[in-house]
């Protein structure tokens, strides 16, 4: 599979084929990269409708370059916990950041919600986020904001009484917890635009139909997270028995 990093021809093939409404498939096929790679790439530099080869290009060598400066020449990469592969460590993080990047997440929130997931303790400080990637601590605490507000992350206080950021074995659950409770607000107020627009108009009987489904959603979600979390969580022990024992009497 080939490697290396992006050539300008490829950037200027990348943004004809979005233009052309192809596909990230598409696209790194014809150029033989992986797909990651080209979604990767377009996602950091402003998405399918914003991306320029130009811009892109120059943003690439610029991290190329500070890059080289933060790190003396022949040292090597840090060495990782567990023995893990640094390289396939920061290729993994961007390939997380983009997938958040896609799902919705803005860029910068998805970055430090990979930093901290690929973290074994599954907390860093303001300075260490700041630190690790190289932004401005105004950056981080925008991020982290939105974050909590989604309830994907927490803070506390450690022995040296540092606020640390916190994301933990359930930050899913959370999070399905904070959206279904997004959604039921979302119903609440759909159903006052009933009342204003008249339940029997057009435009009441919309809403009202808005109302149904996304409150059924937001039940549904809340009850899947539950059930889920009890069954992931649950012991040989305390699991709930789905049949009776091999031989027993009915």
């Amino acid at each position: 599979m080939p490697g290396g990093r992006l050539t300008q021809q490829e950037r200027q093939q990348i943004a004809l084929g979005l233009a052309d409404g192809l596909a990230y498939a598409e696209i790194a096929r014809r150029l033989d990269r992986p797909t990651s790679t080209i979604t990767r790439e377009v996602m950091r530099n402003g998405g399918p409708t914003a991306y320029r080869a130009d811009l892109a290009h120059r943003a690439a060598e610029q991290r190329a370059h500070r890059r080289r400066q933060a790190a003396p020449r022949g040292a090597k990469a840090p060495a990782q916990a567990h023995g893990r592969d640094p390289e396939a460590m920061r290729a993994y993080e961007e390939t997380f950041t983009t997938v958040m990047m896609q799902s919705g997440m803005p860029k910068m929130t998805a970055r430090v919600m990979a930093a901290l997931s690929l973290t074994d303790s599954g907390s860093l400080t303001a300075s260490e986020l700041v630190q690790r990637l190289e932004v401005s601590p105004a950056s981080v605490s925008k991020a982290i904001a939105f974050l909590e507000s989604q309830g994907m992350v927490r803070r506390e206080r450690d022995g040296r009484r540092r606020e640390r950021y916190v994301i933990d074995n359930d930050v899913m659950y959370q999070s399905m917890m904070a959206s279904a409770q997004a959604i039921a607000r979302i119903v609440e107020i759909t159903r006052q635009g009933v009342g204003v627009l008249g339940a029997d108009t057009p435009a009441g009987v919309r809403f009202e139909n808005i109302a149904r489904f996304l409150d059924f959603v937001a039940e549904s979600t809340a009850r899947a997270a539950e059930q889920a979390r009890a069954i992931l969580h649950s012991t040989p022990a305390t699991a709930p028995e789905s049949a009776a024992e091999p031989g027993s009497e009915g």
